[in-house]
C-alpha cells in the first residue's frame, strides 16, 4: 500500500514527455520553406530476450512469480530519446545485464500503442488506455509488479546507471514490504557530491513567503550523481537563468534537519519535506506556484524540455494552458519551428 501510494502520487505530478505526440501534431500544421525542424529524436531495438508476451499481464506476473521473478513494464515511446538511453546503457549494456535477465521478465508497452492488453481479469484495455489507467506521465516509465500484479515501484524517466541498479535490488529482495522506494534509497547514499554555490539560489527558511513569485525548490543531497552536471550545464545556460530569475529559487540539503517553513506554511525540515513529495531522484526540482506544486523535475532532461518547463511555470503559462503542459509545448514548439528555428529534443551539448 505504501508503494502504491508512492506510485500514484509520483505519477499525479510527474512530466510526460511525449514528443512523439508533438511531433504528430506538428506535422499536420503547414511549414514554409525556411522552417525549422524537430531534431533529437532516437529509437532503440529492445533485446530480444524481452518477453514475448501475449499481454495477459496476469498471467505474466504468474509465470514469473513460480520462477522467483518479477514482472517489469518497460514503456515507451517510439523516437524517445530518454527511452534509448535507458535502453542502451541500463539495459542492453549495464553491468547488471544478466541480472535482469535472470530476475525479471521484461515486457515493452508502447504507451501510444492499441495492442490489447489484458491487465487482470477485470481489466483489458489497449496499451495507450493502460498508460492513461496508471497515469504514465514519463517517458520511459518503468512499472514493477509484485507477484499478486500489484505496483511495488516505478522509475520515472532516465537513471543513471548505479541508481537504477538500487530500484533493481529494491524490488528483488522485495524490500517494498518494509519501506518506500525513496526510504530504500536515502539507506544507501554515499557521500560523493560537494554543494556548490549558485549566484541565483535564495537563502530562506520560509517557502511560504515567496513575494508573489513561483518557488523553484532544488533538492540536492551528499550522493548526487547528477549535480554537477546540473551546475555545469543547465543553470549556465543564460536563457536558462533568465527565466530563474522570475522564481524565488531555493536549494535544499534533501537529507537536512534544520527548520523549514513549506510552502504552506507547514513547519517542517527539507528531509521530511523531500520524503513527503516522493523524490526519488537528485537533483530534484519542484517548481510551486501560490503554494502548490505545479511541475516537476524528477529524472535527467535535455535542455530543451528542462528549459519549457521552467518557462510553463515562471510565467505562469499553466494558467493560459491549464488542462496540459503539452497544450502549451505544441504551441511553442510550432512558433520556434515557424521561425525558422530548430527544436532539439535531445542532448545540446554540455549539461544537456
Amino acid at each position: 500500500m505504501v508503494a502504491q501510494t508512492y506510485a500514484n502520487r509520483s505519477a499525479r505530478h510527474g512530466l510526460l514527455l511525449l514528443f512523439a505526440l508533438l511531433l504528430c501534431s506538428l506535422a499536420a500544421q503547414p511549414l514554409g520553406a525556411d522552417s525549422g525542424k524537430v531534431v533529437g529524436g532516437k529509437s532503440s531495438e529492445h533485446p530480444a530476450w524481452f518477453k514475448e508476451s501475449f499481454l495477459d499481464i496476469a498471467e505474466d506476473v504468474g509465470e514469473a512469480a513460480a520462477e522467483g521473478r518479477h514482472v517489469m513494464l518497460f514503456m515507451h515511446l517510439n523516437g524517445c530519446p530518454y527511452c534509448y538511453k535507458m535502453v542502451e546503457e541500463n539495459i542492453k549494456h549495464a553491468p547488471y545485464t544478466d541480472f535482469i535477465r535472470e530476475r525479471f521478465d521484461v515486457i515493452a508497452l508502447n504507451i501510444r500503442g492499441d495492442r490489447e492488453v489484458a491487465f487482470n481479469k477485470q481489466v483489458t484495455l489497449t496499451e495507450k488506455e493502460l498508460a492513461a489507467r496508471l497515469k504514465v506521465v514519463y517517458t520511459p516509465t518503468v512499472v514493477f509488479l509484485d507477484h499478486d500484479n500489484r505496483v511495488v515501484a516505478r522509475v520515472n524517466g532516465y537513471r543513471s546507471v548505479e541508481d537504477f541498479r538500487h530500484v533493481l535490488e529494491y524490488v528483488d529482495d522485495k524490500a517494498y514490504l518494509r519501506t518506500t522506494l525513496a526510504g530504500y534509497l536515502n539507506e544507501r547514499k554515499q557521500k560523493r557530491y560537494v554543494f556548490r554555490d549558485h549566484d541565483q539560489f535564495a537563502e530562506v527558511a520560509d517557502l511560504s513567503d515567496t513575494g508573489g513569485r513561483p518557488l523553484a525548490v532544488l533538492f540536492e543531497d551528499e550522493d548526487c550523481r547528477d549535480c554537477d552536471s546540473l551546475h555545469d550545464g543547465h543553470l549556465q545556460d543564460p536563457a536558462v537563468r533568465e527565466i530563474l530569475d522570475g522564481f524565488l529559487f531555493v536549494r535544499l540539503d534533501a537529507l537536512s534537519e534544520a527548520p523549514l517553513r513549506d510552502p504552506t506554511g507547514l513547519v517542517t525540515t527539507p528531509k521530511a519535506f523531500a520524503e513527503s513529495l516522493a523524490l526519488t531522484y537528485r537533483p530534484g526540482l519542484v517548481l510551486f506556484d501560490d503554494g502548490r506544486e505545479i511541475m516537476r523535475v524528477e529524472s535527467m532532461l535535455y535542455r530543451y524540455h528542462f528549459t519549457e518547463i521552467l518557462r510553463y511555470v515562471g510565467e505562469r503559462l499553466y494558467q493560459q494552458y491549464p488542462d496540459s503542459f503539452y497544450d502549451y509545448l505544441d504551441v511553442r514548439t510550432a512558433e520556434l519551428l515557424a521561425s525558422g528555428q530548430d527544436v532539439n529534443l535531445g542532448p545540446s551539448g554540455a549539461g544537456q
